[in-house]
């Protein structure tokens, strides 16, 4: 069994990628400076023989040297993430999602560790293509809009986990996410899901930025975090890039009338506008669907779960939590 560091580790989907290493017998250290993640989603764990917990950034050099001691995988999911958080705080952004990514790397050369790199669907911009495969362009949109900020941040760290690899030999995984949801996770920072059925059981309104005809996708964190598992278990997948997620697409009208039908038809629905939740420089992706052939062909799975599963499983979830 390997000895893991799991950065964000105390996020939503780092403690459950957490459990399922713990739970596959490897010894677990977590660096979470629970910034944005919570202690509580350990609890489960918190006591477990083979668990480290270490309080710490990752953009302390001290205490990223001390986790990834003696470690031979690392998840590196530790980043600023979330619509509202690049919106209101891009510098934050970029100097957490850039200078630590550049300094695990490196320690990870000298240190011979295995690297899976979180990315995410952000890095293709406002590709238009109907889906994206991993091979497709990165399309951003002006600097003067700092929407832009979190995927050109992210696609930096790409470059240098690729440049590593192919320079060094390190092994690298790189995953993108799209749309990642299910039980943890709130909606403090911009995630649509958990807001939809927080709203719905607090009675609503369920509130809709935009028109509501944006195409999204999404994937329960069980199934991801198996996902990444696999591929880091995959000695074909280094080097290489993957879309991680469902390839379902759902406007997000869709979705809240979902989340209404299971909780409480009679909720209303209300559109705003983005410049009033994000402020007037916002510029949104129309669609966001990704192509998991690459994935499929490699580890032999997909996320697969319908919404309506997703969506039972957050519920039960967050009625738990009241």
């Amino acid at each position: 069994m390997a000895r893991c560091l799991v950065t964000g580790g105390a996020g939503f989907i780092g403690s459950h990628l957490t459990e399922r290493l713990l739970a596959d017998s490897h010894d677990v250290t977590v660096l979470d400076d629970l910034s944005t993640g919570h202690g509580e989603n350990l609890d489960a764990v918190r006591s477990h023989p083979n668990l480290r917990l270490i309080t710490g950034s990752i953009t302390d050099e001290t205490a990223l040297a001390d986790a990834m001691l003696e470690t031979e995988w690392i998840f590196h999911l530790a980043a600023a993430v979330g619509v509202k958080l690049v919106a209101e705080d891009p510098v934050r952004t970029i100097e957490t999602n850039i200078y630590p990514t550049e300094r695990l790397l490196r320690l990870a050369r000298s240190g011979g560790q295995r690297v899976f790199l979180a990315s995410t669907s952000e890095v293709y911009g406002k590709n238009p293509k109907e889906e994206w495969t991993e091979e497709d362009d990165l399309q951003f949109g002006p600097t003067s809009r700092p929407r832009w900020a979190y995927g050109c941040s992210k696609a930096i760290d790409e470059f240098l986990a690729l440049a590593q690899h192919r320079e060094h030999g390190v092994p690298v995984v790189i995953g993108r996410f799209f749309n990642v949801v299910g039980p943890r996770q709130v909606g403090n920072y911009g995630m649509v899901v958990p807001r939809f059925v927080d709203q719905a059981l607090a009675g609503g309104p369920v509130v809709v930025y935009d028109d509501g005809s944006q195409i999204r996708c999404y994937a329960h964190v069980r199934e991801v975090v198996d996902c990444v598992v696999r591929l880091m278990e995959t000695p074909g997948a280094e080097g290489r890039i993957f879309n991680i997620g469902s390839d379902q697409p759902v406007s997000v009208r869709e979705l809240a009338e979902a989340v209404i039908g299971k909780i409480d038809p009679a909720i209303p629905i209300e559109h705003i506008p983005y410049g009033q939740a994000y402020g007037d420089d916002f510029e949104d992706v129309r669609r966001r669907v990704p192509n998991v052939d690459r994935l499929r062909e490699t580890v032999g799975v997909k996320p697969s779960l319908s919404l309506g599963q997703i969506l039972d499983d957050i519920i039960v979830w967050k009625r738990s939590q009241i």
